[in-house]
């Protein structure tokens, strides 16, 4: 399974406070901690871990199913972001493509999903997204 893309900051920021701690790196190139503070990490987790186990459910799910879980992932990111500011492009790309990957995995047929709606199979999160 592909690995949350809050999980991975989570990393970040600890590595770095690590380094700082033992020395290694200087608090000035510490940057991890301030392009994603705790909350908006632990908001991104939030809503992505209910995106699995939602999506464990959806393999042969109608579009509407589908699509209103997916609808639900973007809108909670939508508002970790408004409230923290922290999705810039990096973010938005491993993002969207988490989606995608977790639908994917789930069995759901992405590209034919999408092509009911007239969208690229790598932007179902552009109807709702605001990142």
């Amino acid at each position: 399974m592909i690995e949350r893309p809050s999980r991975v900051w989570r990393k970040q920021v600890d590595e770095q406070a690590a380094a700082v701690a033992a020395r290694t790196l200087d608090p000035s190139e510490a940057y991890a901690a301030e392009l994603w503070p705790a909350a908006f990490i632990t908001a991104v987790d939030e809503a992505l871990a209910a995106y699995e186990t939602e999506a464990r459910s959806l393999a042969g799910a109608d579009d509407d199913t589908v699509w209103a879980a997916v609808e639900r992932v973007v809108t909670a990111l939508n508002d970790a972001d408004e409230e923290h500011g922290a999705i810039e492009t990096g973010e938005r790309e491993s993002l969207a493509e988490y989606v995608y990957v977790v639908l994917k995995e789930a069995g759901v047929d992405v590209a034919t999903l999408a092509a009911r709606r007239d969208l690229d199979e790598y932007a179902i999160t552009d109807p709702w997204r605001e990142w």
